[in-house]
């Protein structure tokens, strides 16, 4: 768990909902409660406290200009993790990581531009996450259409929102 007052910067995906819910009921275990279906293009960002003015102008500029069209329809697992990749991200992800490049993805284990993804499921035992991965391929494509991204940070209550941001210029 990551400490209270870490932030990310998050699209979120409402409309694959739908694969968090079949995998919590597949087993519990494998979704974050209180975690909406969301895709990080920067985790984990700023302290809380430093989350400013000047910061979120950084931000504002890496955003893509006007709505991105998203096509959720490839699953991707690994080991006890499944997950839908998110290609239409991967610029806008790339924009973020690009300006603030003293913040590496996930601390730089998965290198410094991983793919943008959906976790649909996470530390599974092997056979959870094939059913898993199963039952969500037969719920793909889910179109979506995103105008912003959002910043949430970690706090005693669980990830909140401090502000969204909408795309244009």
């Amino acid at each position: 768990m990551p400490p209270w007052g870490t932030t990310a910067v998050l699209a979120l995906v409402p409309q694959a909902e739908p694969l968090l819910t079949l995998a919590a009921e597949v087993d519990p275990r494998v979704v974050r409660p209180g975690v909406p279906a969301h895709a990080a293009l920067l985790y984990p960002w700023l302290p809380a406290d430093r989350v400013d003015d000047r910061a979120l102008e950084r931000l504002r500029a890496a955003l893509p200009a006007g709505p991105v069209r998203l096509r959720l329809a490839e699953v991707e697992r690994r080991d006890g993790f499944v997950a839908v990749a998110v290609p239409e991200l991967r610029e806008a992800a790339t924009a973020v990581r690009t300006a603030f490049p003293e913040h590496a993805p996930y601390g730089g284990r998965f290198g410094p531009n991983p793919p943008v993804h959906v976790t649909v499921a996470l530390d599974a035992e092997a056979s959870v996450a094939a059913t898993v991965a199963d039952r969500a391929r037969a719920l793909l494509p889910i179109a979506a259409e995103l105008t912003a991204l959002h910043v949430v940070a970690l706090t005693p209550a669980g990830w909140t929102e401090l502000t969204a941001l909408p795309f244009g210029p």
